[in-house]
Formats: C-alpha cells, structure tokens, sequence
C-alpha cells in the first residue's frame, strides 16, 4: 500500500496528546490532508472534543479517546480503541509528554518516574501496538524536542534525556520495521507558541533569541512536517529539526 505524497485519504491516524498545542494542530492538518483521525487525551475532555467537532467539520471522521500514557495498558490500549472505531490504523503520532524541569539534585523519584513513564514507556508501548496493526505504508511518526540536540542552560537533564531516548527508539523502529514498508522518523520542535509556553510568556524572549530566525515556531510549522512524513515513502529513521535554528 503506498501513500501518494500530499492525500492521506481513507488513512487513518492517531495523534496522542491531540487536545491542544502541537498535537490539536496535527490532527486537523492530517485531517485536512483526508484522514480520519482519533486523538487522546488525559484531562482536556473539553477541548479534545472541539478538535473532533472541527475535523468533522472539514468532512472526516474523528474520535477522541481518554489515555493515559504513563498507564501501560492505556499507551497500548489506544492503538485497539483507534482501529475498533475508524477501521484501522495507518499513522501515528506520538506526541503526548509532559516536561519537569529543574536542578538534576531537586528531582525526585516521582519526577524521574513519571517523565520516563509518558515520554519513553508510553511511546514504545504504543509504538509497539501500532507496529502489529499496520501494514506497508503504516507511519509512526515521534515528537521529539530541540533539547536532544543543543540544551541551552542548566534544568533540563530529566526532559532531554526522556527525549534523547526517542531518538534510538525511532532508528531502530525504521531498521526493524523499513522491510514491511513502515517508516519511522522524529520531529524536534524548538520553542512553539503554545498555552504551555507561549510566545508572549515571561521567559519567551530569551527562548527566541537562542533562535537563528528570532521568534518562536507555530504549532502549524511542526504539524507541516509531521504531514510531509505522513505521505512520505523513501524517509526513515530521520530527525527533522523544526526549531527556527535552535541548534544552529
């Protein structure tokens, strides 16, 4: 099954954490690409469902799905609940984390525990599920962050490990997974306007000069990227800086 580049129509994509910020701007972009989309969430029932009544508003089908990440069978179980109510599964995007910040000796065990459970654990498990599920031409496409590549200041030991770690689960995905016809690739968002960090917030303007362009990303300009892997067949085990040269 081959994806021609630019129409995901009659695919069908699940983007976790997809309630708002760069995983709400995912689900509508791939949907308005032509997919039919399911997207979880944890506690933003309200705003999960107003991505499903826009989706359904450009013509396509949407579901949204209470899961947890850091709760195995919940990470898993959302691959199952997808297929059960849109028929399949051909793109994924593991999007949902959470992020602690703060000196590497004031972290405490429920920090490390919890980080490592929504940002690594959660996405192999449902990486793992969806892998069983696809078939050639299936997407697993991972938001990463442009910490893996430069960390800026002190604070962020937990956060760029967690994310680094996705970094060797994809390229091994895209070995094991590149000879059924399923790639796998990561997506590094720099500083993105977003509710949790918005471009107008009290530490926005140091964010944004450690930037080549000077300002901070759109959540559309990662769920772009995201978009062009979905249709894209001769791209594996990459990393896509979208970080305004952040790592410049």
């Amino acid at each position: 099954m081959t994806t021609t580049y630019g129409s995901l129509n009659g695919k069908v994509a699940l983007v976790t954490g997809g309630s708002r910020g760069i995983g709400a701007a995912t689900a509508l972009r791939l949907a308005r690409d032509g997919a039919d989309v399911a997207l979880t969430y944890v506690n933003g029932k309200g705003a999960a469902e107003e991505v499903v009544r826009r989706i359904e508003a450009l013509g396509r089908r949407a579901v949204a799905l209470r899961a947890d990440s850091a709760v195995a069978d919940e990470a898993a179980g959302a691959v199952e609940r997808t297929a059960r109510a849109l028929g399949g599964l051909d793109v994924l995007v593991n999007n949902a984390g959470v992020g602690v910040l703060g000196p590497v000796g004031e972290l405490s065990l429920a920090d490390v525990d919890r980080v490592l459970a929504v940002n690594v654990r959660g996405v192999f498990l449902t990486s793992r599920a969806a892998a069983s599920r696809m078939a050639s031409g299936g997407r697993i496409i991972t938001i990463g962050s442009c910490m893996t590549q430069r960390v800026p200041g002190p604070g962020g030991t937990l956060y760029a490990t967690s994310k680094s770690a996705l970094i060797g689960l994809t390229k091994a995905l895209a070995r094991e997974l590149g000879a059924r016809g399923i790639t796998a690739n990561i997506v590094h968002p720099g500083p993105t306007d977003t509710d949790m960090n918005p471009a107008d917030g009290p530490y926005a303007a140091d964010q944004a000069a450690m930037t080549a362009v000077g300002r901070f990303g759109t959540a559309e300009e990662v769920a772009a990227t995201v978009a062009y892997l979905a249709g894209a067949d001769y791209v594996t085990g990459a990393e896509f800086a979208v970080d305004g040269g952040h790592a410049a």
